[in-house]
């Protein structure tokens, strides 16, 4: 059992985003016994549960909560060595970005290209994080939750978490409540093949080429603070819930009809970004998307406006309600599809609010 540590907690104060509502019931989760225990409490009771980490990719309604939020604080971290490199095994509450620091400062490559992603370890393998090429999925070996339908513990292998682009098992249901993750990690001095090709401008290398782990971490950090998107309390850019909409996945009808409208709007030889996937869709970019239908960066509606160093990011300077963030996306993803024919999809988890 587990006490209630207040009650009418205001959420903005535990999103990146500075927005949100109060929480009915608060209650701060500090080991695995308490969080199974609180989540426990709830789901016997028959009230709502929202499961809180770092809130870097949550959006809550003014309104807040009406049910109980379970604040995930639970802390550790293993490191193995095993026949398939280096075992990390960490808890859901550890902060993500000095745990990618600690992973590099022992020699440990593939979460490097990681570096600076706000927000707490156990909501990786649930958004399936990524960035500048790297994917959680990628070095997720299992994850321990607790099973809500089941009422017990249990661990996942990496099949069982259905790992997709910014998605997962974890995501399309609120089954698990996840616990621990471990991660297969390489131990070398050298990075993971570089794929990205603006992290590969910045190193000066070949795509594939491997770096000093250092190097590729430094290297991401400085490309996402010149996005915002490292938190700084005296950057407003970086009072976000980073990149808002996810990059669109078309099939070849949707790809065509997008080369059509491109011509017609900026001319016939005019390319757009194309990621070939392995599905034999493709990926393209959302945010040249946004900034060719007319939405610069620093584009503000009301006290709300797109970054102005990333055009993905919708940010709070100060004082702006949920309900402002939401009209200017509303705003974005309704002129995207009218001049472009293709509907953006929202990234961070909504909670009592909807596009």
């Amino acid at each position: 059992m587990m006490a209630v540590l207040c009650e009418r907690v205001n959420l903005s104060g535990y999103t990146t985003l500075r927005l949100g509502g109060p929480a009915r019931r608060f209650v701060e989760a500090t080991t695995d016994d308490e969080l199974i225990g609180a989540v426990r409490d709830a789901d016997e009771a028959g009230e709502a549960l929202l499961v809180l980490g770092g809130g870097s990719n949550l959006v809550v309604a003014d309104e807040g909560f009406p049910g109980t939020v379970v604040h995930v604080a639970t802390r550790g971290v293993t490191i193995t060595p095993s026949a398939r490199g280096v075992l990390v095994r960490a808890q859901a509450g550890e902060e993500w970005e000095p745990f990618v620091a600690r992973c590099v400062d022992e020699g440990l490559a593939g979460v490097e290209c990681l570096s600076g992603i706000p927000g707490r370890l156990g909501a990786t393998p649930i958004q399936n994080v990524g960035a500048y090429g790297q994917d959680v999925s990628e070095t997720i070996v299992s994850v321990r939750a607790y099973d809500r339908e089941r009422g017990e513990v249990v661990t996942l292998d990496r099949e069982a978490c259905a790992f997709g682009y910014r998605t997962s098992a974890f995501k399309r249901s609120r089954r698990h409540v996840v616990l621990e993750v471990t991660f297969a990690l390489e131990p070398a001095d050298a990075s993971t093949p570089i794929r990205y090709a603006e992290l590969a401008r910045r190193l000066d290398v070949s795509a594939g080429d491997r770096v000093p782990l250092k190097d590729a971490r430094e290297a991401v950090l400085a490309l996402r603070r010149g996005k915002g998107m490292v938190l700084d309390a005296t950057d407003p850019d970086t009072r976000s819930a980073g990149s808002f909409f996810t990059n669109p996945i078309l099939d070849s009808e949707q790809v065509a009809e997008l080369e059509r409208r491109v011509a017609e709007r900026l001319g016939p030889d005019v390319a757009f970004p194309l990621y070939p996937e392995a599905d034999g869709r493709v990926k393209t970019s959302a945010a040249w998307l946004i900034d060719k239908a007319g939405f610069a960066k620093g584009h503000a509606r009301g006290p709300v406006r797109i970054s102005t160093k990333h055009t993905l990011a919708l940010t709070n300077p100060d004082g702006a309600r949920t309900a402002d963030l939401l009209a200017l996306a509303r705003e974005v993803r309704d002129g995207v599809h009218a001049v472009f024919g293709v509907t953006l999809v929202n990234e961070p988890v909504f909670v009592g609010v909807r596009l």
